[in-house]
């Protein structure tokens, strides 16, 4: 017998906060319309991994907040993952508000970084011709929710020919019983551009919360993308996240995900290389703790001729977290000269934790090259024993071992800053 559960939204609700948004009636149609798909929609179906009784459709949407002026006056739980004083271009989003933003003094002419409530009404049409084009809003029941609820997000846009110098930087948090956090990145790097966007995301004092993200990327011919994110979420947020680039001749995207939340967590990372000598580089690390269950997907599809895509994921599970790792590598016909390699490990520090590692290759083209290498282990008792013999403890000693696996992925790291956050976050977890 199925059970149907009472939404605590609907159409109306809906309606009003756009309104109070001043959103275009095109965006407000599209929101309804998403609406009215979801209820018909299936949830994602994730390998190894069933979601139908996680929390992803009980919460209260559009909780606000007052903005502030002054950094100093940001919660504690950001202050703690980013010195804003240091910071020059940094967006904070609380729940269903972009609380502060500022914009650093001189940016390239025509470069527009702005919470997407604002790019809605002073850059509709731009946003309306990329909006949901690489992460349709009728793929799956929570990309439709997305559509839907999007509570927040930024719109990143950059001409051709222009280097944004400094990184453009976002914070997202989620406090209070119930609340949804529901942002949406939009980046458009136009032909010959270059920028670095960084977000971190984190969770105040709360109970049954949850995140439910879309990040949308379009890489121009001959741009360059780099795009970094730590999500740092409580046990207590349910969190839902799906990556998407398009990337065109000669363009280049960089991922480097810290997959670093305590709950339950659903992440899909997907680039589609399109254009001819398109590349992408994705790094992931991730630590599973307590009871939580991740499910953590990198995916390149190869289009254009002489594309080069770069996977490599590493995961840490310790008490009786189970973290699934998914590598798809999918090389269509006639992607002449692909090349696509990728990578997932898995160090095992306890008996009753669970990690698999998937690498999946779907090949339709003859004249390319495609590799994988996966595993899953414990921790070398002869390496251990090592360090014990030069007076460390065993303690210390599994967690300089385990520091040390996942830092050849950190330290490749090319953003000092994000580099940095992530062993911060790293530290936290293996404490």
């Amino acid at each position: 017998m199925s059970v149907d559960l009472q939404l605590r939204f609907d159409r109306e609700a809906i309606t009003q906060y756009s309104k109070a948004n001043q959103e275009p009636a095109w965006f407000l149609e599209s929101r309804l319309a998403a609406f009215e798909a979801c209820a018909k929609l299936e949830l994602p179906k994730l390998e190894k991994t069933k979601i139908d009784n996680w929390n992803y459709e009980q919460f209260l949407p559009f909780v606000t907040q007052d903005k502030i002026t002054n950094a100093d006056a940001l919660d504690e739980v950001v202050k703690a993952e980013i010195d804003v004083t240091a910071v020059k271009n940094l967006l904070v989003q609380k729940n269903a508000t972009v609380i502060y933003h500022q914009a650093a003094e001189g940016n390239a002419q025509g470069v527009i970084f702005t919470d997407l409530a604002t790019a809605l009404r002073e850059h509709g049409d731009l946003v309306q011709k990329y909006w949901m084009k690489a992460v349709a809003a009728d793929e799956h029941k929570l990309a439709s929710l997305h559509a839907a609820l999007v509570n927040g997000g930024v719109f990143i846009y950059v001409p051709k020919n222009t280097e944004v110098e400094l990184p453009l930087q976002a914070v997202y948090q989620i406090a209070g019983d119930d609340a949804l956090l529901c942002p949406h990145i939009l980046i458009v790097a136009e032909a010959n551009s270059k920028v670095t966007y960084v977000d971190t995301y984190v969770s105040s004092e709360g109970k049954s919360m949850v995140a439910n993200s879309i990040v949308e990327v379009f890489v121009g011919a001959g741009a360059s993308v780099q795009l970094a994110s730590v999500r740092s979420f409580s046990t207590e947020v349910h969190d839902y996240t799906f990556r998407r680039a398009i990337v065109d001749r000669d363009g280049k995207i960089e991922w480097i995900l810290g997959e670093m939340n305590d709950g339950n967590t659903v992440a899909n990372n997907t680039s589609v290389l399109k254009g001819t000598g398109s590349s992408v580089d994705t790094k992931t690390v991730s630590v599973g703790i307590g009871s939580q269950r991740q499910n953590l997907t990198s995916q390149v599809t190869h289009i254009g001729t002489h594309t080069e895509s770069q996977m490599t994921s590493k995961a840490v599970m310790t008490d009786e977290a189970t973290t699934i790792l998914n590598g798809i590598t999918k090389i269509e016909k006639g992607a002449e000269k692909a090349n696509g390699e990728q990578g997932e490990r898995i160090l095992m520090l306890s008996e009753k934790a669970r990690g698999d590692a998937n690498p999946i290759l779907l090949i339709d083209e003859d004249d390319v090259k495609a590799g994988h290498a996966a595993s899953v282990g414990r921790i070398s008792e002869e390496s251990v024993y090592y360090l014990m013999s030069r007076g460390i403890s065993r303690k210390e000693a599994e967690r300089l071992i385990v520091l040390g696996f996942l830092d050849s992925i950190v330290s490749e790291i090319p953003i000092e800053e994000v580099k940095n956050r992530l062993r911060q976050a790293l530290e936290r977890k293996l404490a």
